[in-house]
C-alpha cells in the first residue's frame, strides 16, 4: 500500500497531502541548494557563474567592471602627473608633461576612457618624455583588451543562450495510457512551434518515485529510466510536426504491475526531456516537462492534429492537448499479459485437436472437461473487456 506516510516520511503532516513536483510543467527544476559551504567553487568557474546570474545582476557587474577599470587607471594617470609635478606647471609652455592637457583627476579619468576604448579625440595625448606613462599605457591596453573579451564574451553567451528556444517546444498537458498494437502503452505528445527545426532531437523519460530497498533503505525521489524507443531508434526524433512518444508497458517497465485503480493512489512523477541542437546557432537546447499521477489519463488517446491540405500538411495546434476516451482494460499490463497468454491457446485450437495432441482418448468426458476449461478461460477475457467498458 502506497501512502504519503511511507513515501515521504520526513515531511511534516501538513505537507504530506500535497504532491510536490520535482520538475515543474515549465521545465524548471523545483530543487533549491542549501547550506553550500564550499562557495569558493563558484569563483573557480567565474565565467559560468556570471553567465548564470540574472540579467539585472549581469548588467550591474558589466557596468561596474568597466567603471572600476576606468577609475583605477584614471587615478594612475593622475598619480603620475602629480608625482612628476605636471599639475604644478599647467600652462607652462617650457614644461613637457606626461600627458598633454591633463590638469586634474577628471581629465585623467577622461584620458583613461579614451585610452581603453581607443576613442582618441586628439586633445589629450601622451608624450615621449614619460617612460612610466608609456608602461602604464601598455598595461592598460592589454588589461583593457582582456576585460573587453571577458565581459563581451559573457554578454554574448548569455544573449545567445538557447533557453528561450525551449519556450517554443511544447509538451501535451496530459499523458495517456491505452492499447496500441495489442499492448498497454503510456504516451505523451511533443511539438515544435517554430519553422526552424531542432537538429538531432532526442527524447528521454524518467520515473521519479521514492522506493524502499529489500534491506530497508529508503531512497527518496529515485530515478528510473523509461524506454521510449532507445532499442529501435524511436527516441531520435524528426520533429517537423507533433509526435506521440510511446512507452510500451512490458515486464521491464516500472508500470508493469500498476493498474488503473492503483495509478490513482500512486505518488510518482514522469519527467520528460527533449534535447537537440538549434538549427540557427548550433547550440544545444533542452526542454523539460513532467506528469504526476493525476495528469496520466487511463483509457484515452490523443486527437490527431495533422491534416492534408492542398499541396501541404497543416498542424492544428488548437487540438494539440485534446484527448478522447477509448476502450482500455483497467487491469495492469502484467495481468493483461497473463490472461492473454492463458486464452491464446484455447482460442486458436479446437477442443478435439487439443485432446489429440495430448494423447487422450476422444471420449465424451474428456471433451466436456476441455470445453469447461475453454469456457472458463474465455470468461477471463470477457471480464477484462467488461471492465474496460465500465
Amino acid at each position: 500500500m502506497n501512502s504519503s506516510n511511507t513515501v515521504f516520511p520526513w515531511l511534516p503532516e501538513r505537507t504530506k497531502q500535497k504532491i510536490q513536483r520535482y520538475v515543474r510543467k515549465d521545465g524548471k527544476c523545483n530543487v533549491h541548494h542549501g547550506n553550500v559551504r564550499e562557495t569558493y567553487r563558484y569563483l573557480t568557474d567565474i565565467f559560468t557563474t556570471l553567465v548564470d546570474l540574472k540579467w539585472r545582476f549581469n548588467l550591474f557587474i558589466f557596468v561596474l567592471v568597466y567603471t572600476v577599470t576606468w577609475l583605477f587607471f584614471g587615478f594612475m594617470w593622475w598619480l603620475i602627473a602629480y608625482i612628476r609635478g605636471d599639475l604644478e606647471h599647467i600652462g607652462d609652455n617650457q614644461w613637457t608633461p606626461c600627458v598633454n592637457n591633463l590638469n586634474g583627476f577628471v581629465t585623467a579619468f577622461l584620458f583613461s576612457i579614451e585610452t581603453e576604448t581607443t576613442i582618441g579625440y586628439g586633445h589629450r595625448v601622451i608624450t615621449d618624455k614619460c617612460p612610466e606613462g608609456i608602461v602604464l599605457l601598455l598595461v592598460q591596453s592589454v588589461l583593457g583588451s582582456i576585460v573587453n573579451a571577458f565581459m563581451v564574451g559573457c554578454m554574448f553567451v548569455k544573449i545567445s543562450q538557447p533557453k528561450k528556444r525551449a519556450e517554443t517546444l511544447v509538451f501535451s498537458t496530459n499523458a495517456v495510457i491505452s492499447i496500441r498494437d495489442g499492448r498497454l502503452c503510456l504516451m505523451f505528445r511533443v511539438g515544435d512551434l517554430r519553422n526552424s527545426h531542432i537538429v538531432e532531437a532526442s527524447i528521454r523519460a524518467k520515473l521519479i518515485k521514492s522506493k524502499q530497498t529489500k534491506e530497508g533503505e529508503f531512497i527518496p525521489l529515485n530515478q528510473t529510466d523509461m524506454n521510449v524507443g532507445y532499442d529501435t531508434g524511436d527516441d531520435r526524433l524528426f520533429l517537423v510536426s507533433p509526435l506521440i512518444i510511446c512507452h510500451e508497458i512490458n515486464q521491464h517497465s516500472p508500470f508493469w504491475e500498476i493498474s488503473k485503480e492503483h495509478l490513482a493512489h500512486e505518488e510518482l512523477e514522469i519527467v520528460v526531456i527533449l534535447e537537440g541542437m538549434v538549427e540557427a546557432t548550433g547550440m544545444t537546447c533542452q526542454a523539460r516537462s513532467s506528469y504526476v499521477a493525476s495528469e496520466i489519463k487511463w483509457g484515452y488517446r490523443f486527437t490527431p492534429v495533422l491534416t492534408l491540405e492542398d499541396g501541404f500538411y497543416e498542424v492544428d495546434y488548437n487540438s494539440f492537448h485534446d484527448i478522447y476516451e477509448t476502450n482500455t482494460p483497467s487491469c495492469s499490463a502484467r495481468e493483461l499479459a497473463e490472461v492473454t497468454a492463458r486464452s491464446r491457446l484455447p482460442l486458436t485450437w479446437s477442443v478435439s485437436s487439443r485432446l489429440s495432441t495430448q494423447g487422450l482418448p476422444d471420449s465424451q468426458e474428456k471433451r466436456s472437461a476441455a470445453a469447461e476449461e475453454l469456457a472458463e478461460q474465455n470468461g477471463d477475457v470477457a471480464n477484462i473487456e467488461s471492465e474496460s467498458k465500465v
